[in-house]
């Protein structure tokens, strides 16, 4: 193996990246809000994709508001396993729509239904807005089970990299309050703890996408009070007792700056007594999956992750 990160790249996302590293995009560091909103709506809005079943725009009625949410159904009439999926994009970026891609792909090769959460977002809305949101939504989706054509025994978690955050933050969330019982979390390069100095931060800052300073950019916008980042509810590597637990399906970029705090939560919900498979996926960079109609690596991973999800739902865990 080369000792430089470039050189293992996937030859594919080799190509992403000289594009992504020229002019046509800037760092998120670099820009406001609202210019990396429109900077990625505008690079990163893929070919249409084709939906298996229905697909419905809902409104969440919960105690904190009402979450736009949009469900996938591939088998409308049918109770189905449910998956309640967060978008990426630090908590800043990202919605329904960007989601749409990797929602709809899921539900289609796993036969589960897809519940995309729209949570709401910073600098507008700072933690815990999203962690309201997200929780309140699983909440609503498992109480209204009936109605969405979901079996409420078979409810998963799911979401990259800050939506993989809120994945792991409400699988904690559904254990401390009794429920919902979840049965899996999918957790797609998850960002864990906003304090990470950790080795692949270094090695990978710039280059990869996701650069170092991006990550801090995003945690300086998400969660900006310093006293709050030691919450679990931002960071949960760092819950007092990690036991007892969703199985988790961690996916991990292995040319990512959040590889390692990413593996260390799998080792954590692993050391607990957790069931945990986690996944480096070598030659992939952050946000990975979200490029799965351009690499053959992104989605020949999607797919694994689908029969994961599918293999998790297949029937109630007894914890």
């Amino acid at each position: 193996m080369s000792d430089s990160p470039v050189e293992n790249v996937d030859p594919q996302f080799r190509k992403i990246l000289k594009v992504l590293n020229g002019p046509a995009y800037t760092p998120v560091h670099q820009l406001t809000a609202a210019e990396a909103r429109e900077q990625a709506e505008q690079l990163f809005q893929g070919p249409p994709v084709q939906v298996t079943g229905s697909q419905s725009d809902l409104l969440a009625e919960t105690p904190v508001g009402k979450v736009p949410c949009r469900l996938y159904h591939p088998q409308p009439g049918t109770r189905l396993p449910l998956l309640v999926y967060y978008h990426g994009g630090g908590w800043v970026l990202g919605d329904l729509d960007s989601a749409h891609g990797i929602t709809a792909t899921l539900a289609a090769r796993s036969g589960c239904a897809v519940l995309s959460v729209d949570y709401r977002l910073a600098p507008e809305h700072p933690f815990p807005a999203a962690v309201d949101d997200a929780f309140a939504a699983l909440r609503w989706a498992a109480e209204n089970a009936e109605k969405l054509e979901v079996d409420p025994q078979r409810i998963a978690v799911g979401g990259d990299s800050a939506g993989g955050n809120l994945a792991a933050v409400v699988s904690i969330l559904a254990r401390d309050a009794g429920g919902p019982a979840l049965q899996f979390q999918l957790l797609i390069y998850p960002a864990t703890d906003p304090g990470a100095e950790t080795e692949s931060m270094r090695r990978l800052a710039t280059g990869f996408l996701l650069e170092a300073q991006d990550v801090l950019w995003f945690w300086d916008h998400y969660c900006p009070d310093a006293g709050h980042r030691r919450d679990m509810r931002a960071a949960p590597l760092r819950v007092a007792d990690a036991a007892g637990l969703p199985p988790a399906h961690i996916v991990l970029a292995e040319l990512d700056p959040l590889l390692d705090e990413g593996q260390a939560y799998a080792d954590r919900l692993e050391a607990a007594g957790n069931v945990v498979m986690c996944r480096r996926v070598p030659g992939a960079i952050h946000a990975f999956v979200g490029f799965w109609q351009v690499s053959t690596l992104a989605d020949r991973e999607l797919s694994e992750m689908a029969k994961a999800l599918a293999a998790g739902l297949a029937r109630p865990h007894n914890g």
